[in-house]
C-alpha cells in the first residue's frame, strides 16, 4: 500500500526537485508512483510512495532537498490540492487582468463583478474612453495585479 511523505525543499525549486525525481524513479525502477508540487505549498513537494526506502532512494544526491519531514501525510491533508479549481474562484474584484483570448485580447481591464457560478467576470478596460463593462469567462483572462483598487 502506498504512503504519502512530504519532502523539504529549497523554495521555488519545487519542480526542478520533482522533475529530477521523476528521472531517478524512472531509471532505478522504484514504488514512487506520485510527486505533487502545489504552488500553494512554498518549499514542500508531496511524494506517494511504497515506503520510506523507496522514498530516500529517489531523492538521493537531488539537489534543492532539505530533508524528508517526519512522519507520514494523511490524503485528507492532500486531497483538497487535487481538486481543480474554477478560474473565477481565484479572481477577485478590483484586480487587474489582461484578456487572453476573443475579441479584447490584449487589452488590461479592472474586474468589476466575479460570478463563480457562471465561471465569468466582468470587467472595464482600461484604455476604453468610456468605461463599459464585458463580460468575459474568468479562463480567457491572466492576472496581472492583486492590488484590489477601491471599487
Amino acid at each position: 500500500m502506498s504512503r504519502f511523505f512530504a519532502v523539504k525543499t529549497t523554495a521555488n525549486q519545487e519542480r526542478v526537485v520533482a522533475n529530477l525525481m521523476e528521472m531517478a524513479v524512472k531509471k532505478y525502477q522504484l514504488g514512487v508512483y506520485s510527486i505533487l508540487a502545489p504552488k500553494e505549498m512554498k518549499g514542500y513537494i508531496i511524494v506517494e510512495a511504497e515506503g520510506m526506502e523507496d522514498l530516500l532512494r529517489a531523492i538521493k544526491g537531488v539537489p534543492h532537498v532539505k530533508g524528508v519531514v517526519r512522519g507520514e501525510v494523511t490524503f485528507q491533508e492532500i486531497e483538497h490540492f487535487l481538486t481543480p479549481k474554477k478560474a473565477a474562484e481565484q479572481i477577485k474584484e478590483g484586480y487587474t487582468v489582461e484578456i487572453v483570448s476573443g475579441p479584447f485580447r490584449g487589452e488590461l481591464a479592472i474586474v468589476k463583478r466575479v460570478d463563480e457560478a457562471k465561471n465569468e467576470i466582468t470587467v472595464e478596460l482600461m484604455e476604453a474612453v468610456v468605461p463599459i463593462p464585458v463580460t468575459v469567462k474568468a479562463d480567457h483572462v491572466r492576472i496581472i495585479d492583486k492590488k484590489e483598487e477601491e471599487v
